[in-house]
């Protein structure tokens, strides 16, 4: 009796009705890859259209240079611009869309002739510094012929002047030349007397 009595007193007790709970670890979840959010390029942007992912303006108006496709899709319009750009190989399209550019900012800052009328201003400069430099070597041709002339008046006016230095600064070498020419105009006298001698005897 007294063991049942203990069996319902536990029975009864508040910490019978908590069972053992197994705690587990449940695995990491993985980790979503980063989307990378691809800025639109500027040509995309300004007409409002979704940039694919092969468009062929991407490279060469980057979102950073808005102003650049501003000014060529003003002149020659998105179109043409693709267009052009597809009947161009890879190696060439840089280059190409500079040139475009720059055509189209001329013909923006001049209407009526465009890059022709820069080319025909370049070309008239051309011409006046062709014509500049033919004159200054002209002007340097002459101003060498003038020098040579010059030296040449300058030695021929230095050569009695050289002479007479040389006859002051060797007074001893002149008197021997001197005294040799005496002495052969005597003994040439001497000969001449003794030719004539034996006819003034006669």
């Amino acid at each position: 009796m007294d063991l049942m009595n203990d069996i319902n007193t536990l029975n009864s007790s508040p910490f019978s009705h908590f069972s053992p709970t197994i705690y587990t670890s449940s695995p990491p979840q993985p980790m979503a890859p980063l989307q990378v959010v691809m800025s639109p390029c500027a040509a995309c942007k300004i007409l409002r259209r979704r940039c694919a992912e092969k468009c062929v303006l991407a490279p060469y108006f980057p979102p950073t240079e808005p102003a650049k496709f501003t000014i060529a899709h003003k002149v020659f319009g998105a179109s043409n611009i693709i267009k052009f750009l597809q009947e161009v190989p890879d190696s060439q399209r840089a280059d190409a869309v500079t040139s475009m550019v720059y055509e189209a900012g001329a013909r923006i800052r001049d209407p009526i002739y465009g890059c022709a009328g820069v080319i025909c201003n370049l070309q008239k400069q051309i011409n006046q510094l062709q014509a500049q430099l033919a004159k200054t070597q002209a002007e340097v041709v002459n101003m060498q012929f003038q020098q040579a002339n010059l030296v040449a008046l300058i030695c021929m006016e230095m050569a009695p002047q050289q002479s007479l230095d040389n006859f002051i600064s060797n007074p001893h070498h002149n008197n021997i030349g001197y005294q040799n020419n005496n002495l052969n105009f005597y003994e040439e006298n001497i000969s001449l007397n003794s030719l004539l001698e034996p006819l003034s005897t006669r």
